[in-house]
């Protein structure tokens, strides 16, 4: 990330998503669904112009800093959300794994 960059993850529960803004531009999302004690996430998508910049990880942790003390599980259905998952065990109280 970039010095001086402003990035708010936010939750937009009508559209099933949490959504990264930087410097008030949408360029990121990690859309869910409600399953039974807490949400699935399916798909997260940076936009490729922006990739490789770890706003992927910005994304994932705002959603899942949001969600703390919800008592809600994310279930990581995606690829990069499940990665996040192994490699970042502070956040292994929120994850429901196979």
């Amino acid at each position: 990330m970039m010095a001086g960059v402003e990035t708010i993850v936010r939750d937009h529960p009508e559209a099933h998503r949490y959504e990264l803004l930087v410097d008030g531009v949408l360029v990121g999302i990690a859309d869910y669904h409600p399953v039974p004690g807490g949400i699935a996430v399916p798909h997260t998508e940076i936009d490729a112009a922006r990739r490789g910049n770890g706003l992927g990880e910005v994304l994932v942790r705002g959603m899942l800093d949001d969600l703390r003390g919800s008592g809600l599980t994310v279930v990581p259905q995606c690829w990069f959300v499940r990665q996040f998952a192994h490699d970042h065990p502070e956040y292994a109280d929120l994850f429901a794994l196979d």
